[in-house]
């Protein structure tokens, strides 16, 4: 019963239902095939994740990739500040420190003078950080509508799954900006003794978003929304815009028939004919993507995963490290980033034609657990400057060799092999 299946709810599932038959009708006017020049491979792909997530792909949009962490947080707080009518913030772990202070005291002060400023966080996700009780009285405190997502409470009789989570790390403001990638609401160091000991960051990736795509980014915070409180936000239609991309939003979880991220991630993989580059700080793939990543390495393409030197879970790192040699005897080159740093950037490129971006991890977790967002992008341009990214890890990072890793301690290899049975609980 409890960790069989990933229902919701009956309430919960029925709001979804009604916010994805919503959002399909709002978008349905919207043709977006036609519009995008790609190749037939690639538009069968965009018509997948259409018809799975019931957002198009639209061309005018332009994205700037911000790999700095403090940096992307004051330029979100810079948004907040010059906010006329609405603020959308969502993010699976929030907290109130010395970095994110700022952030929240714009919230605050955009609410105050007339602003609608909504907020979302994961129950759980947030709950795990001594930060949570003072940052729920000053949010009281406050002209900001918040709530949590997926809340468990046995007084109030919210049962389900436990670990059913929503991962999802996204800003919108006036449906003009948006915001969305791999990092939480809180200080690199998760405000936890432990990492700053050990002088543990986390190192991330977000993109700044504008264009027809920040109507569908607000589109998964307006179901969000709908979904923890009933309340019906408005949404702005994808506006033209003379952007250089084009791109396409993909929501996923288990409200979702599907596990959308893992078909469209799957075939995007076996869709590559030169070069995939995969970042991933979570790496526990089900089969399917599995034979997708191994099959492209023995036919020739060039694939190679960034993952982090040292696991920040354990149990999830043992898992991780059962598939390498698998992945290293199919020809895939394996990158680690150095400790004491965490590489939680979620992201991959294939070829010089597609990259993705988001909250999505490459685990079973975030297949079929988590709510998830990710955009797929469009175009050359967006690879190159993702691909100056990957650069920058391989220059810090040690290749993992078939050599060193045939010579690690049986005990090592015994956790791997329990911990991977056990994955799916994760």
């Amino acid at each position: 019963w409890t960790f069989g299946n990933s229902r919701l709810g009956r309430v919960r599932a029925q709001r979804q239902h009604q916010a994805h038959s919503a959002i399909k009708e709002q978008f349905r006017a919207v043709d977006a095939i036609e519009t995008v020049e790609m190749t037939p491979h690639m538009e069968t792909i965009a018509r997948l994740a259409h018809e799975l997530g019931a957002m198009p792909i639209k061309r005018g949009n332009d994205v700037e990739l911000l790999p700095d962490y403090a940096d992307t947080i004051k330029r979100m707080t810079l948004e907040i500040e010059n906010a006329l009518e609405y603020v959308h913030v969502e993010f699976y772990i929030a907290a109130i420190d010395d970095m994110t202070r700022p952030m929240f005291e714009a919230m605050a002060a955009a609410a105050k003078r007339g602003v609608e400023v909504h907020f979302l966080f994961d129950f759980l996700g947030s709950r795990g950080l001594p930060t949570y009780k003072p940052m729920i009285k000053w949010l009281a405190k406050t002209d900001i509508k918040y709530a949590p997502m997926l809340p468990l409470s046995i007084r109030k009789r919210r049962f389900r799954r436990p670990d059913l989570r929503n991962h999802r790390k996204l800003l919108v403001v006036d449906g003009e900006i948006g915001f969305m990638g791999s990092m939480n609401l809180t200080e690199p160091g998760y405000n936890k003794r432990k990492n700053h000991r050990l002088g543990r960051q986390w190192v991330e990736l977000m993109c700044r978003v504008t264009g027809p795509a920040v109507a569908a980014l607000d589109a998964v915070f307006a179901s969000d929304w709908f979904t923890e409180t009933g309340e019906i936000l408005a949404v702005k239609r994808p506006k033209k815009a003379d952007g250089p991309l084009a791109a396409q939003l993909l929501p996923s979880g288990p409200g979702f028939v599907a596990e959308n991220n893992l078909r469209v991630f799957t075939s995007l993989i076996s869709a590559a004919n030169e070069r995939l580059s995969i970042t991933s700080p979570y790496f526990v793939p089900d089969e399917s993507l599995l034979y997708a990543l191994t099959t492209a390495a023995m036919r020739g393409v060039e694939v190679e995963l960034f993952v982090s030197e040292t696991a920040d879970q354990f149990m999830v790192g043992h898992a991780q490290a059962s598939y390498y040699r698998m992945l290293l005897e199919s020809g895939i080159r394996i990158w680690r980033y150095p400790d004491p740093y965490i590489l939680h950037s979620k992201h991959f490129t294939v070829d010089d034609t597609v990259a993705v971006i988001g909250s999505s991890n490459m685990d079973m977790r975030s297949f079929s657990l988590n709510y998830e967002v990710s955009m797929l992008m469009l175009g050359p341009e967006i690879v190159a400057d993702m691909r100056v990214i990957e650069d920058r890890y391989r220059e810090v990072s040690k290749e993992l060799t078939l050599e060193e890793w045939s010579k690690r301690s049986h005990v090592n290899k015994y956790l791997d092999n329990v911990f991977r049975l056990t994955s799916a609980l994760q």
